[in-house]
């Protein structure tokens, strides 16, 4: 029994807390900071004002975690984001492929609370700091609504993750809020007061079908008049969650505090929208549906931004601007959305592509001011036209992981944020690449890998590409389709495939390129063919006069005829995919995008990929075979597609696909460290999309490791991820490591992007 006398004020109980990082936030960014910093080696305490990690990803707002991939609707090919962004993505495909929202809860929080160096306090809001100095914060206050406990956390560094930017704000860190004028950086895109300043809030539902009638009664707080919202014709029983995105409201308010009035309007706007499916009679269909789920928070884009070393801008998006600091990269699109939301006559986004992927720098992800202090997340140093492709969650992730490994690397040397840049940027990249993270332009240099220092790397087996087999799979060319092809340099070889036409017709081929051999969008026409075919089945052969200067894809594309069939092939390869010149509005492409005005962003046509079980490849014999795919590419330090497979490749016919690493001496390994083909052009949306399969086709499954006496000394089963690293518990000596690889997938040959030994 506890009982206490009247006393003129009591404080809440206080609990202080050290750790080497404190994370303020637990959206994506703040999670995939706190994992990558964990595994580090630091202490890192995660302060999550919400019951659930995620953030806009929890199952509090259902949002689908997005970036350079954009729904596979746009040209930059194996770009989904690496690390540990990549790993939970895998994770969840593996374990969720309905897109169940509460599942991929609980792949996040025990991502979280497997890492013993994470202390991570939910339900906790940060709302006051101190300070040593002037520009260096020395802890943090919070409270916890659930345990009525308040927290004061100490720490010598600090990462704001928090979306709003609670951190930075009260340590009184420059920032910017609404939109720069086209004058002060030159951006041509940027929007004028009518478009408005800052992009809203939204709020998504979910209804389910009870096979029974259901009566809805609105609450008297449900928009009356739908023909308000001007797209009100747009709603239908079978859009639900974010599908919805554009329930949006809230941009010509403070988006910091005026949330409260925000979500209440969202809340008129969502049960306003119910009652006129339910109670309009313009959907019977809808009379056995219920609202199964409201959002109870909406989900921010755009609040706060704050100024690092450098920001951001569109042209630097635009161009692909190579920064020597890059520590992360984007692709999403620059993708403005009009500040009165659902209440705008205009369309709900404003969406141009860039041509390819483009880089992050670190500049961008530390305050100017505050020496101690990390920014992440959609508050990073850009400006509000770089944002609207900076801001979406995947991006934002993989820069909350340079972010920790930089805290890393500041707390190893004693140093600030700023410093890690200036003084061990080279150790910085190399950490990130080896923690799984893309890097554009950046080739990963380790001297401590010990398959650099090997004789020899052999395989049991090569590719040797001269054919990619065809099988009773054919379809109608109702889209221009394109066979993307890695080529070296040289003459193109010839190509031979197989059409059936339903008459006579003529059909067009070309031979394209990247005008930058790292793109994937064939803005260069090399050659093109006007090839007369007659009824029936015929073989084709396509000689090309064109040289090659560089390594890059060659994009073999046969050009819409719907009189024309073509024979495809179940075969799928590492680094070899086909393209379609389709559409996909859900991310503004039509096809082509054709600016009307000039608003600084390029003209050119998308090219995208289709999702499995589709997208196969067309069935082809070349003249000369492609030799990329060599066990050379093993230690070329780049771990994906980029102008080349930058993988080993088993032969088709290969049983039992190895690989043998020999030194010339007896060498002592400590661990070994795989890199997979986990398929980086599938955008694995966690909510919303079904998947087809629980492990890309191209990973790897299982492993075998043999020291130089032929004995087992490591096994992987059941693998589904990219990365995997095996620490022996006793350091082996040998003077060859044979690894034997297996992948259960029977129409993928073996494939492998990377060895490193240590």
């Amino acid at each position: 029994m506890i009982k206490e006398e009247f006393i003129y004020k009591r404080t809440p109980k206080t609990i202080s807390l050290e750790a080497d990082l404190i994370i303020v936030g637990g959206g994506l960014t703040g999670t995939c900071a706190a994992i990558t910093a964990a595994r580090a080696g630091m202490k890192v305490i995660v302060v999550q004002d919400r019951p659930v990690l995620g953030g806009n990803a929890s199952s509090e707002v259902r949002l689908w975690v997005l970036g350079a991939t954009s729904h596979m609707g746009n040209n930059n090919r194996w770009a989904r984001e690496g690390g540990v962004i990549n790993e939970i993505m895998l994770e969840n495909i593996h374990r969720n492929p309905d897109g169940n929202p509460l599942i991929f809860d609980t792949v996040l929080l025990e991502k979280v609370v497997e890492e013993k160096n994470i202390t991570l306090l939910l339900n906790t809001a940060v709302f006051d700091l101190d300070k040593s100095a002037e520009d260096t914060i020395s802890a943090v206050h919070a409270f916890c609504s659930q345990n009525s406990t308040q927290y004061q956390l100490n720490a010598p560094l600090f990462c704001d993750a928090s979306g709003d930017g609670i951190v930075a704000f009260l340590a009184g860190a420059a920032f910017r809020m609404g939109a720069e004028s086209q004058e002060e950086f030159g951006e041509k895109f940027a929007p004028d007061k009518a478009y408005g300043e800052l992009l809203g809030h939204s709020m998504y539902f979910y209804s389910k079908d009870v096979g029974r009638p259901v009566k809805f009664t609105p609450p008297s707080f449900a928009l009356q008049d739908i023909t308000q919202i001007p797209r009100y014709k747009t709603f239908n029983p079978k859009d639900f969650g974010c599908r919805l995105w554009w329930l949006e409201y809230g941009g010509r308010l403070d988006t910091v505090h005026d949330t409260e009035t925000i979500k209440w309007e969202l809340w008129k706007v969502v049960y306003g929208a119910w009652n006129y499916i339910k109670n309009s009679g313009l959907f019977p269909e809808a009379e056995t549906m219920t609202l199964e789920w409201v959002g109870t928070i909406p989900g921010k884009r755009e609040s706060r931004r704050f100024e690092g070393d450098y920001m951001l801008r569109q042209q630097d998006i635009v161009e692909q601007k190579p920064f020597e600091d890059t520590v992360a990269f984007g692709g999403w699109s620059i993708d403005l959305h009009p500040a009165d939301g659902i209440y705008s006559d205009q369309a709900g986004c404003n969406q141009w592509h860039g041509k390819g992927v483009f880089g992050i720098p670190y500049r961008s992800y530390y305050s100017k001011n505050i020496n101690n202090l990390f920014i992440a997340g959609r508050i990073i140093s850009t400006t509000h036209v770089a944002f609207a492709s900076t801001r979406v969650m995947a991006t934002s992730a993989h820069g909350g992981q340079a972010v920790a490994i930089a805290a890393s690397l500041a707390k190893k040397y004693g140093i600030s944020p700023r410093e890690v840049g200036t003084l061990h940027l080279e150790e910085l990249q190399r950490e990130l690449i080896r923690s799984g993270q893309y890097i554009p332009h950046v080739k990963l240099s380790d001297a401590a890998d010990l398959v650099q220092k090997a004789i020899r790397i052999q395989a049991s087996s090569t590719l040797k590409l001269s054919e990619i087999p065809g099988s009773d799979r054919w379809s109608v060319i109702v889209h221009s389709v394109a066979q993307m092809l890695p080529v070296s340099v040289g003459k193109m070889p010839s190509i031979t495939v197989i059409l059936d036409a339903d008459a006579a017709t003529s059909l067009t081929i070309e031979l394209r390129k990247s005008s930058k051999s790292y793109n994937h969008t064939p803005d260069v026409t090399l050659q093109t063919k006007n090839i007369a075919l007659t009824k029936g089945k015929q073989e084709i052969t396509l000689n090309w006069d064109v040289e090659f200067d560089e390594a890059c894809y060659a994009f073999i594309c046969f050009m819409k005829n719907e009189n024309v069939k073509i024979q495809y092939s179940e075969k799928r390869i590492s680094g070899i995919v086909t393209v379609f010149n389709a559409t996909n509005p859900a991310v503004s492409n039509y096809g082509k995008q054709e600016p009307t005005e000039d608003i600084g962003v390029e003209t050119f046509e998308f090219w995208c990929p289709q999702r499995r079980p589709e997208g196969r490849n067309i069935a082809m014999k070349l003249s000369d075979p492609i030799n990329l795919f060599e066990s050379e590419n093993l230690r070329n330090g780049l771990q994906r597609p980029i102008a080349s497979p930058n993988a080993w490749v088993a032969d088709y016919d290969d049983k039992t696909p190895a690989i043998n690493v020999h030194w010339n001496e007896q060498t002592k390994i400590s661990s070994l460290e795989l890199v997979f083909d986990a398929d980086y052009d599938h955008p694995m949306e966690n909510v919303i999309f079904l998947h087809p399969e629980t492990t890309m086709p191209f990973c790897v499954t299982g492993v075998k490791v043999y020291n130089d006496k032929n004995e087992i000394i490591a096994t992987l089963d059941d693998n589904h991820q990219n990365l995997r690293t095996i620490t022996f518990s006793e350091p082996v000596l040998t003077e060859n490591l044979k690894i034997e690889l297996t992948n259960s997938n029977e129409n993928t040959p073996v494939s492998l992007f990377e060895i490193r030994c240590y």
